[in-house]
């Protein structure tokens, strides 16, 4: 992928990351972008009450990965780290 390309893309997932986190943060958790793989994962790290709870899979597949995707269609997965 071209630099120019990837850095739209990774500035594309960083807005829909910062969109997202006002909801974790209301629940006592935040969200952290870590990086953007070249083959298109995104990799996150999930803090405070998000990264204790026995739910925040279900949250990172079906709310924000699910929520990447259709912001930004060429996200293949979310992924916490």
């Amino acid at each position: 992928m071209e630099q120019n390309q990837s850095s739209e893309l990774e500035l594309k997932v960083r807005n829909v990351i910062e969109q997202i986190r006002p909801y974790l943060q209301s629940d006592g958790g935040d969200i952290e972008f870590i990086n953007l793989t070249e083959d298109n994962v995104v990799n996150v790290e999930l803090h405070g009450a998000c990264g204790s709870c026995p739910y925040s899979r279900l949250t990172l597949k079906n709310g924000v990965e699910e929520a990447m995707r259709r912001a930004v269609p060429e996200i293949k997965s979310v992924e916490a780290i």
